[in-house]
């Protein structure tokens, strides 16, 4: 899960309404609403008990940084201090890339779970996005996959190839 309220998250995910929910997690429903909409705040046993009601674990992740790279003529790219994971509902889905990413080919849908449209998602998202489209449509483990096979520019091979590398014999944020 990316940004935002994270019980919402959990909840829209499982496909659950907040009625369900709460009577899931032994809450009521006015308190989970307080929580999705951040006028209250649970405790880290209540979010975990209310998470595991919609089939979720808390767990520790590295946060994500970014910083930005200066490339060939003056355009940033912005690489990430670690590599991403995509819940499989996002790595391996069918995709239509917002416009500032695929200027080029409007309109046109890429199945990632076909290697050749993933790689040439990855592609045009290393060259042309900026963080929210890394955390959006990269997952790190299938980025360290295909890395070799990418056609990227030099600089902006030479700007991940650290964060690639270095994930690659450990485990992905």
């Amino acid at each position: 899960m990316v940004g935002g309220n994270i019980i919402e998250q959990a909840r829209n995910e499982a496909g659950l309404s907040q009625a369900d929910l709460a009577r899931r997690s032994g809450t009521s429903r006015p308190t989970l609403s307080a929580y999705e909409h951040d006028r209250k705040s649970p405790t880290l046993a209540t979010a975990t008990r209310i998470a595991a009601a919609a089939g979720f674990d808390l767990t520790l992740a590295p946060r994500i940084e970014f910083r930005q790279v200066s490339v060939a003529r003056g355009h940033p790219i912005h690489v990430p201090t670690a590599l991403p994971r995509l819940p499989l509902t996002r790595a391996l889905v069918t995709v239509e890339l917002p416009l500032h990413l695929n200027w080029s080919d409007r309109g046109r849908r890429y199945d990632l779970r076909e290697r050749r449209q993933r790689a040439r998602v990855y592609e045009i998202v290393l060259r042309e996005g900026g963080p929210d489209d890394v955390l959006a449509y990269i997952d790190g483990a299938l980025l360290v996959d295909l890395w070799d096979e990418l056609v990227l520019p030099h600089a902006i091979r030479t700007a991940w190839h650290a964060v690639v590398t270095d994930q690659s014999t450990e485990q992905v944020a």
